[in-house]
């Protein structure tokens, strides 16, 4: 029996289709698989990787946050510790500032190679070795808190709506910490497990509080701490905490949004002065070249710097401040 061509022809553009059906089929399952994979929390993967040892898990957790297995400091240096808990960055901290010690002496050993001055590389060294992974712990845990600041409301009412089934308070922890992701489910889920091992509730979410840093953490663990020895609905408390919390939050988004002219403003003030000297260096190297001699110059220029710097100072603290 001899296909037609034109048959043939349909043919093959029928498997081509589903082909290209097929592979977009595999494309989307291993996007939705890796975008589930990552909306699990560290947690819940370190869980699952232990092979069914809690402790182990939990040890692991603590370790990475630069914490012993009982949950106390490594470093001498508390504050720079906690800093460092609070950050969210995951491994040792001794090895944390050795990778910008080590990067340190390199660009000093190249700058240094390259003709730079004593000074100036020593000067690069220190800014790299210790403002740069101070500044970067910072950053961390600011952009951490804010994540921890939207999520917590949420977790509030899901742990009321768990007590208003019946459910004890370390289950309704326990579901935060398997339903939310990072940072509050890892966070939910470390003391689900400290208070399976044996610890009590309200020392854990207070180490919990210690942890993240968050100052919602402390009204919830003075709540319950009072509430444990006094008594009371811990639904309404619990709820009219969530409300507090959003109020706050709207707030300081309003506050932000208000203040986000004011920051352009000293941004471009800032960075005006500075602009229009590069842009005369560029188009006209010789205005400055009668003045440069002057004494005076190099005072005034700093004095004026300093100014601007005070401004800029002032100008922050009108638009950042806590409430």
């Amino acid at each position: 029996m001899i296909i037609p061509p034109e048959t043939l022809q349909y043919v093959v553009y029928a498997l081509a289709a589903a082909s290209a059906i097929l592979v977009v089929e595999v494309l989307y399952l291993q996007y939705v698989q890796r975008r589930n994979k990552r909306a699990i929390n560290r947690r819940l993967r370190v869980s699952a990787e232990s092979d069914g040892h809690p402790q182990e898990g939990l040890k692991q957790l603590l370790q990475e946050r630069g914490l012993t297995e009982s949950g106390d400091y490594v470093l001498g240096l508390i504050w720079l510790n906690r800093l460092y808990a609070q950050s969210g960055i995951r491994g040792s901290p001794v090895a944390y500032l050795a990778r910008f010690a080590i990067a340190g002496v390199v660009i000093a050993g190249v700058l240094r190679l390259l003709g730079a001055s004593l000074p100036a590389v020593l000067i690069v060294f220190l800014v790299i070795v210790l403002l740069l992974p101070l500044w970067w712990l910072r950053r961390s845990r600011t952009r951490r808190l804010r994540t921890f600041e939207r999520q917590l409301p949420d977790a509030l009412d899901m742990m009321v709506r768990s007590l208003r089934a019946g459910h004890p308070m370390s289950v309704a922890v326990g579901l935060v910490g398997r339903e939310l992701s990072d940072p509050i489910g890892t966070e939910f889920g470390i003391v689900f497990d400290e208070v399976s091992f044996g610890a009590q509730l309200e020392t854990a979410i207070a180490r919990m509080a210690e942890r993240v840093g968050f100052e919602g953490l402390q009204l919830l663990s003075v709540a319950l701490s009072i509430q444990s020895k006094t008594g009371g609905n811990l639904t309404e408390i619990l709820g009219n905490l969530s409300q507090v919390l959003r109020s706050r939050m709207v707030l300081r988004l309003k506050v932000r949004a208000l203040a986000s002219e004011g920051k352009m403003s000293a941004i471009l003030m800032s960075i005006f002065p500075i602009a229009m000297f590069l842009i005369l260096q560029l188009i006209a190297p010789s205005y400055y070249n009668k003045i440069w001699g002057d004494p005076i110059v190099v005072p005034v220029m700093v004095g004026f710097g300093l100014w601007a710097l005070l401004g800029d100072f002032i100008m922050y603290r009108m638009v950042n401040f806590d409430f």
